[in-house]
């Protein structure tokens, strides 16, 4: 597999990425509509592209293994920022930089980290989930329709959990009502924009590694590991 570690690493850096930005939440006002977004609009839905690659092109159980490797590298990169935050300032930093300056910037509420933990791995796992089954159906025809249909569900499962997780009572209804549709809506229309760059890059890599794998006899447990999967 050529490719195949590459492509792991921007997959990673993606998520991690994507977890920093995500602290801003900014307002657009788009054509009178006030429409809110947080940062991790801008990059994370590149993550659904590379899902989307790595199911088409190597099978749910390789997508499964990489899922768990982003899952785990965002569970130690809150607790990272966590610890960090919570230690003692050295004077000489402290006057200079500073604690609260530090804790603004990437202090990242315990709540909103699970928020965007859960929301990414049933997010994920929904869309490959989709993908595999799909191309099974039909027989590895319509990659279009079948790479924007996992979008869908997997962006719904995604934002709705996150948001639901990390505003509810924060913020006031109708805001995070607005946050999840515009949130949503975008990443979908993201996808959608970028779809004929993901299936030229889809056929591109199956030509390069000679593989597109099919998901007939796979467990779609996504608890399910093995190591020589």
């Amino acid at each position: 597999m050529k490719l195949y570690d590459f492509l792991l690493g921007f997959f990673v850096a993606t998520l991690v990425i994507s977890n920093i930005v995500t602290i801003k939440v900014f307002e657009i006002n788009l054509l009178g509509l006030d429409l809110v977004f947080d940062g991790g609009a801008l990059i994370f839905p590149l993550s659904y592209i590379f899902a989307d690659i790595f199911t088409e092109v190597y099978g749910y159980k390789k997508t499964r293994k990489i899922i768990w490797i982003g899952f785990i590298v965002l569970f130690i990169f809150n607790l990272l920022l966590y610890v960090t935050i919570i230690l003692p300032p050295e004077d000489s930093w402290d006057s200079s930089i500073g604690q609260e300056n530090f804790e603004k910037v990437l202090g990242i509420s315990p709540r909103i980290a699970l928020a965007g933990i859960i929301g990414y791995f049933w997010g994920e796992f929904t869309n490959s989930f989709v993908l595999a089954k799909m191309k099974i159906i039909n027989k590895g025809n319509y990659l279009w329709f079948r790479v924007i249909l996992s979008t869908i569900l997997g962006q719904i499962v995604d934002t709705a959990l996150f948001c639901t997780i990390a505003f509810w009572g924060v913020i006031d209804f109708y805001s995070m009502i607005n946050y999840i549709l515009t949130g949503y809506v975008y990443k979908v229309s993201v996808e959608l924009i970028l779809s004929p760059i993901t299936l030229i890059v889809i056929k591109k890599i199956k030509k390069i590694e000679n593989m597109d794998y099919y998901d007939h006899y796979t467990n779609f447990n996504p608890f399910l590991l093995k190591v020589g999967d």
